[in-house]
């Protein structure tokens, strides 16, 4: 799965919402819940690989890995996959791109922020020079197949509103497919920065009780947003769950009398196909 696959839906003219995910198992049902296009989130790759902050700990090839094993496992997904910073200059920012494209990637974000960088809504966030940035992103254009190329700036929460709509308009020019203005923190700053940059893709970033205000996706068309990640939504559902049942778990020692928390044995069977899994051992039995 490519790009192609990507802007053929944005074409459409309907909002394209994706779901964070982190593994396998997390990508396989988002796609059985029905969405066509799925992003690997580096805070929930940080947090469930290394169980730690989106603080940069994450390197390159460790989130290939787990862009690999998402893109391995559901194959009639689109996936788009963050980037970072492209974990250093133009050439690094290269590599990257090539890397997430041999992991099967139909795209990557790439922001703006000094390395280490920090997640999107952490306080403490600092952005390298524009021309910095242009450089990578200009690469990644460049040297892309048909990666689906969009340009994150984290301007807002250090230099101001205004520099981060003139950094996404000069990544505008360069032809990446979408811009993306992170963390406005009001409606009319949604609006200021559709206004400010016409004519190309605009990404909204909905993280629950983050700076943004949460949107449904027509509410963000109708703003102007057409590409809306929800990264971690997942994680943070999942995270709630596993607490609330190893807590009962320690307490209790067992969820015999609380199941309807869980699956069951032939549901999360279901999830990962065990039933096709048979048929193939059975194909090449003796």
């Amino acid at each position: 799965m490519n790009g192609d696959r990507v802007r053929a839906l944005l074409a459409t003219g309907q909002p394209l919402l994706m779901p964070g995910v982190f593994d396998a198992l997390s990508a396989r049902l988002a796609a059985s819940a029905g969405f066509e296009v799925a992003f690997v989130s580096g805070y929930a790759s940080a947090a469930t690989l290394l169980g730690l902050p989106d603080f940069g700990y994450l390197t390159q090839t460790e989130i290939a890995d787990v862009a690999r094993r998402v893109c391995h496992a559901i194959p009639d997904t689109a996936v788009i996959v963050d980037g970072d910073t492209g974990y250093g200059n133009a050439l690094n920012t290269i590599r990257t791109v090539e890397l997430y494209e041999a992991a099967g990637a139909a795209g990557i974000f790439l922001e703006d922020q000094v390395w280490p960088k920090k997640c999107g809504h952490m306080p403490g966030k600092r952005v390298v020079p524009r021309e910095e940035w242009l450089a990578k992103l200009r690469a990644a254009v460049d040297r892309r197949d048909r990666l689906f190329v969009v340009a994150r700036t984290d301007a807002r929460a250090t230099t101001g509103l205004e520099e981060a709509c003139e950094r996404a308009r000069m990544a505008a020019g360069l032809g990446v497919d979408a811009i993306f203005v992170e963390a406005p923190e009001s409606i009319d700053e949604l609006e200021a920065v559709a206004k400010a940059v016409p004519d190309v893709v605009r990404v909204a970033n909905m993280v629950e009780a983050g700076r943004t205000p949460l949107l449904t996706p027509t509410e963000l068309h109708d703003l102007g947003y057409d590409l809306i990640v929800s990264p971690l939504t997942a994680l943070f559902a999942a995270a709630k769950a596993m607490r609330s049942a190893l807590t009962v778990l320690r307490r209790d020692g067992t969820l015999r009398d609380q199941p309807d928390g869980l699956l069951t044995f032939d549901e999360f069977n279901a999830i990962v196909d065990l039933e096709a899994h048979y048929e193939s051992q059975a194909a090449y039995a003796d």
